[in-house]
């Protein structure tokens, strides 16, 4: 059985830098802990527990110590509030995360109406409002539901980093069509749009296609929906263990690929595990 793995599966920058980062900090500082889940891969969280990282959701439950900022960001008031109460940060946020915050924070003092293409209620998306210092910023997720927005005389628009550009694309018409200006900054991290690129070149290769990643990660549950418009036999799983030997009877060639936060060393378990399968 043939296999093609997609060569920018696993670890974008942002999440290596951060889980460098977090490991390093494990070994240097105590006690210490990460406000809310480093990166969107069960497995890893797991290990930095292991080395003492525990995971807190709420600044206030903190009293003390080192705390990592997550890889997605945290609200401009969390990050107030780690330094009211003393605590030492190591700020794992991705460098394309923190534009988009800075994005927001430019157009709303330049009086845009922003509207942000995302997912609301993802810890990326929260932090970013947050920096709309107090104005109202609205979260769409598609074209359909930016067709409910008002009209407006100015309107900014950014992105999650992990969403879709065609997605954004349609997102931007709709824009355009809303206001007499608008102005738009392509946020989307250029890691996803290679991973996505990528992603439907090789599912229209393939007889099967298995996306390995978080079922918490934003950026690896829509690879796993671009690859299966293409071809119905894709597989999200998070580990090996989760794999069907049934699903490959009659499979010749499969696809693999895997999201940003995904460890090299669950990619290589998944291809040994598929590379003992005969056909």
């Amino acid at each position: 059985m043939k296999i093609i793995l997609a060569d920018s599966a696993g670890f974008c920058f942002g999440v290596k830098r951060a889980t460098q980062l977090a490991f390093k900090a494990a070994e240097d500082n105590c006690p210490i802990c990460s406000l809310g889940p480093i990166i969107h891969s069960p497995q890893v969280v797991e290990r930095l527990e292991e080395k003492g990282v525990r995971v807190v959701e709420r600044v206030e439950d903190i009293e003390r110590g080192t705390v990592i900022i997550r890889s997605h960001g945290i609200t401009s008031g969390e990050l107030a509030d780690i330094h009211a109460r003393n605590l030492i940060p190591v700020d794992a946020t991705c460098p394309f995360v923190k534009k988009v915050q800075d994005y927001v924070t430019l157009l709303c003092a330049e009086g845009y109406a922003v509207v942000l293409v995302g997912e609301k209620d993802h810890p990326e998306v929260q932090g970013i409002i947050s920096y709309a210092d107090q104005a109202e910023v609205a979260v769409v997720a598609d074209s359909e539901e930016a067709q409910r927005l008002p009209s407006q005389s100015k309107i900014g628009l950014v992105a999650q980093t992990t969403q879709s550009f065609e997605n954004f694309h349609q997102v931007a018409d709709v824009c355009l069509r809303k206001a007499k200006e608008v102005r738009v900054f392509n946020t989307i991290c250029d890691a996803t749009s290679v991973r996505q690129d990528e992603a439907r070149e090789i599912a229209q290769q393939v007889d099967l296609m298995l996306i390995l990643g978080g079922f918490n990660s934003a950026n690896t549950t829509r690879l796993a929906q671009i690859c299966r418009e293409l071809q119905p036999r894709t597989y999200h799983v998070e580990v090996a263990s989760q794999i069907k030997p049934e699903w490959f009877v009659g499979v010749k060639v499969v696809g693999v690929t895997a999201g940003a936060s995904t460890p090299r060393w669950i990619i290589d378990e998944v291809l040994r595990l598929v590379g003992s399968f005969e056909n």
